[in-house]
């Protein structure tokens, strides 16, 4: 990716605060709860991150949100499911970008058009200001393809990886 000067910026300029802006502390409390309420119905894992924006070395290394996703992904082992369907929804604040990095036992079925409508539609809420309901949106439209073909299968099921929102930078 090209050096960019208005998205430097933008990642100067959008702090921590920005996250707290959109993402109140209780919204991202409400957020776990709907993940762990989706995960009761399937075996699947989802995990939300949110970033304010790159560090410096990333950015001057030119990464786009899709490779920071990836990269998010691996660091949160969102891979190292029992079933292969994790499913991580990243948001970089700074750069207006939603991405869903998906595990291979979930993405062979859903692909990578599926994952963009579902992005799309959180991406319509983003522009409104509604951030919450964006993510809300997200997880559940994750959830519904989880539920359809990774079901919950009862007392055997367990909660592989924390529900609850992470923060970065």
């Amino acid at each position: 990716m090209a050096w960019n000067f208005r998205r430097w910026l933008r990642h100067e300029l959008t702090g921590a605060s920005a996250v707290r802006k959109v993402l109140s502390a209780e919204a991202l409390a409400r957020l776990g709860g709907v993940v762990a309420q989706s995960e009761k119905r399937h075996t699947g894992e989802i995990r939300l991150a949110v970033e304010a924006s790159l560090d410096l070395p990333l950015f001057r290394n030119g990464i786009s949100a899709r490779e920071r996703a990836l990269a998010v992904f691996s660091d949160l082992h969102v891979w190292d499911t029992e079933a292969n369907n994790g499913v991580l929804i990243y948001l970089l604040l700074a750069d207006h970008d939603v991405e869903i990095v998906a595990d291979r036992g979930i993405h062979e079925i859903v692909g990578a058009v599926g994952w963009e409508e579902i992005c799309h539609a959180m991406e319509r809420a983003f522009r409104l200001g509604r951030f919450e309901e964006g993510l809300e949106e997200g997880i559940r439209a994750v959830s519904q393809h989880l539920e359809a073909h990774f079901p919950a299968t009862g007392a055997d099921d367990r909660n592989e990886l924390p529900d609850e929102p992470v923060l970065l930078r």
